[in-house]
């Protein structure tokens, strides 16, 4: 019997039933197919994809056509989980009309469910645009990185009251709006908790705390595969960078000595 798909619907039927939603990032099929095989509710092809794909220091680089080419690769695999795209820097700050071209776009050509904006106010007006064309949009508030340049660290966001305050107002116009949920990133655990309880569309956290509806991490840092990156709010399942080191040091090893191939695995 196939698995239930998951939508925007799903997912709020689960902020309702107090049932945690899972989100985890990919780039690429195959790690997509392990993912939505183990039971993952929501892929996000985040913009991360700069960082941990391409090697970019930020995610600014990256561009609608990678973007668009990391969903299409994902798409492919899944057969159960809601897939998020992320718009990328550049693809619909500040103009309406670029962000519904983008975000149109990226459903047409990747099959994808839904896309992801930054920001609050300031990309009220592109978010409306998107949503007008039926296009389901998620948002995120906190620590946006497409603005790292602005902020300067990304160290924790809106411990002031001045910028909490922003936050959670933020929050509540996305909901207005129409977004189906909103990514909180790197921001207090209590006013995680707080724009949770606020809101009855689903909150998704990554540094801000166990209250929150759900919870994201970029699965390169889950599994232990970035090994120049620890911040505190990540927990590593694996180590996977490890695993393989070794086992490409055996594989060399095997060649080197002639180990491998062997009879068994020769024609």
């Amino acid at each position: 019997m196939a698995a239930r798909r998951v939508t925007t619907q799903t997912l709020q039927e689960m902020k309702a039933g107090g049932q945690p939603i899972v989100m985890l990032t990919a780039y690429d099929y195959t790690l997509a197919r392990i993912i939505d095989g183990a039971g993952v509710d929501v892929i996000l092809v985040g913009d991360s994809a700069s960082n941990v794909v391409a090697g970019y220091e930020t995610t600014l680089p990256i561009t609608l056509e990678h973007m668009i080419y990391h969903a299409q690769c994902v798409i492919r695999a899944v057969k159960r989980a809601l897939v998020v795209v992320d718009l990328p820097f550049g693809s619909y700050q500040g103009n309406s009309k670029e962000a519904l071209s983008s975000a149109i776009r990226v459903m047409k050509e990747t099959g994808a469910h839904a896309v992801k904006i930054e920001g609050g106010k300031a990309g009220v007006a592109s978010a409306e645009r998107i949503l007008e064309a039926g296009i389901p949009v998620m948002g995120h508030l906190g620590l946006t990185p497409q603005s790292i340049y602005k902020f300067g660290t990304y160290k924790v966001r809106a411990r002031e009251e001045g910028e909490a305050a922003r936050l959670c107002e933020d929050a509540r116009l996305l909901e207005r709006t129409g977004c189906f949920a909103v990514v909180l990133e790197k921001i207090p655990a209590r006013l995680a908790r707080e724009v949770t309880r606020s809101l009855s569309i689903p909150t998704i956290g990554i540094g801000a705390g166990v209250d929150c509806d759900g919870q994201v991490l970029v699965a390169h840092d889950a599994l232990g595969l970035t090994t120049d990156f620890h911040p505190r709010f990540v927990r590593r399942y694996a180590e996977l960078a490890s695993t393989i080191t070794d086992a490409v040091r055996q594989y060399a090893a095997d060649v080197r000595e002639r180990h491998f191939p062997g009879a068994h695995e020769s024609y």
